[in-house]
């Protein structure tokens, strides 16, 4: 199993399989930065040959990003393919659900286990002001359709940002307790638009907690798999919430993951800008043990901390680019 230097497991992969979105989230693209070209994209044979190489070194878990993964023609073939990789065990997917009514069948059916949906209010007017466009109908759509065609569990990834959504926060507890879902209340992190990104605007999962806490019965989710989110059951409800916290915390002591941008580049941690050019490497013609070492290399940088001076800052990246 890979292990980084502070003997932490790392099974988790999360892959970029593009870097256009048909969405513009303010608190994810940063000025205005071209769609890189499509020979610079990995092939899906690529993706297929790092998973597996991957999967060999213990790689578990897989996730589909983008931008917006949906948008990637023929994304089913590469999901059947990363499923029949020998000891892949689950495959998921993030979007942001504009186009999953249409395509949530086909998913199911390529092997997609379960789907995470970002949607950060349940109004009208404020989704046409965060991300850009009017798609708020086609993506709750998309949700009740992942419901119903039995795609589990259902997460609804949802940044809290003070003074733009953070009265909503009720509407979307309510939300869980109405539907099986889980919905994630995510820390606003330090990406996206000039002027938006604001330390003040950060609303902690601590006070979030002690809110929701005032108006429902919550109960911490013993059962719920490992990860970021701390997940709790709402008494009398179908549904559950959870609390990432990257800012107000260190979920990094819980990080087994590494991630793989669209253009190719091994990241070990979202906050930093320390890359490897896979892309490079396989384009050369190296071997999967060349590539196996590159791999080796990445897990070993992991930092301890996404900052170990504990500052908050803006990050350089695009997070279109990086993979949400």
């Amino acid at each position: 199993m890979l292990t980084d230097r502070f003997r932490r497991p790392i099974n988790y992969l999360r892959v970029s399989v593009t870097d256009r979105c048909n969405l513009r989230c303010r608190y994810c693209v940063d000025g205005y930065f071209p769609f890189i070209p499509h020979n610079e994209i990995l092939s899906y044979e690529e993706i297929i040959r790092f998973v597996t190489i991957c999967a060999g070194l213990g790689i578990r878990k897989v996730r589909l990003t983008g931008g917006e993964p949906l948008l990637r023609k023929g994304v089913e073939y590469l999901i059947r393919s990363i499923t029949s990789i020998d000891g892949i065990e689950d495959v998921s997917l993030t979007t942001n659900g504009v186009l999953l009514e249409e395509k949530v069948e086909t998913l199911k059916d390529a092997g997609l286990k379960r789907v995470n949906v970002s949607l950060d209010t349940l109004r009208r007017e404020r989704f046409r002001y965060i991300t850009g466009f009017d798609e708020i109908d086609r993506v709750i759509r998309g949700i009740e359709k992942a419901l119903t065609t039995g795609l589990k569990p259902v997460k609804i990834n949802t940044v809290i940002m003070r003074g733009i959504n953070d009265d909503e926060i009720f509407d979307f507890v309510n939300l869980a307790r109405n539907l099986d879902v889980e919905v994630r209340f995510i820390e606003f992190m330090p990406f996206g638009e000039k002027g938006f990104w604001d330390e003040k605007r950060v609303v902690s999962s601590e006070s979030l907690k002690k809110r929701i806490e005032e108006f429902f019965e919550i109960e911490r989710d013993s059962s719920s798999e490992k990860g970021p989110a701390v997940v709790y059951r709402i008494t009398g409800g179908k549904g559950k919430i959870g609390f990432i916290s990257p800012l107000s915390t260190h979920i990094c002591s819980e990080c087994n993951r590494i991630r793989l941008t669209s253009e190719g580049k091994i990241k070990p941690c979202l906050f930093s800008d320390v890359e490897y050019d896979l892309k490079g490497l396989m384009r050369r013609g190296s071997s999967d043990r060349e590539i196996e070492e590159l791999v080796i290399k990445a897990v070993r940088e992991k930092p301890e901390k996404k900052d170990e001076r504990g500052q908050i800052k803006k990050c350089q990246m695009n997070l279109r680019h990086i993979g949400g």
